[in-house]
């Protein structure tokens, strides 16, 4: 699908996750023009178009666990508060389960990998699990970077 809309990836408004479009305006005048284009460029394709799956009109939506607002990107919060219940890891798939998810956000997350890197280190060591206060604050960063992760702007 990427080759069939290559001018509106490139023009930054489309986002297209294998077979899930996301058209994104500033307004509904726009929108409807980008919605044209697509659907024009779609059925001179043949690709076919569920209805069901489809939503219209929307100011935000959730997508892929993140958030499209506008022209922009952030983090479901929903998918974070699992995060921000869990207590301090105790062993190694704790500490690995929080890195998996964090890796998926990681554009959101600044230095991400410095934090990352201290809790890499523990999960590679075949000795004992111990979680220094090193440790600690690097997974407490990592919870607060997802908490306060900006918003992406779609690139234009």
């Amino acid at each position: 699908m990427n080759t069939i809309f290559t001018t509106e990836l490139s023009e930054g408004w489309l986002i297209i996750y294998i077979d899930d479009i996301i058209i994104c305006s500033d307004s509904w005048s726009l929108h409807l023009e980008r919605l044209a284009r697509v659907l024009d460029k779609a059925t001179g394709v043949n690709i076919k178009i569920s209805l069901k799956k489809c939503k219209f009109g929307f100011e935000e939506l959730k997508a892929l666990r993140h958030i499209v607002y506008g022209l922009s990107l952030g983090i479901d919060k929903n998918e974070v508060a699992a995060v921000l219940l869990k207590t301090i890891p105790q062993n190694k798939k704790e500490i690995m389960s929080l890195l998996v998810f964090s890796i998926y956000y990681r554009k959101h997350l600044k230095d991400f990998a410095i934090p990352a890197e201290k809790l890499y280190r523990i999960c590679d060591q075949q000795r004992f699990f111990e979680m220094k206060q090193e440790r600690i604050n690097a997974y407490e960063k990592i919870r607060k970077a997802l908490t306060e992760a900006p918003l992406l702007l779609i690139p234009d």
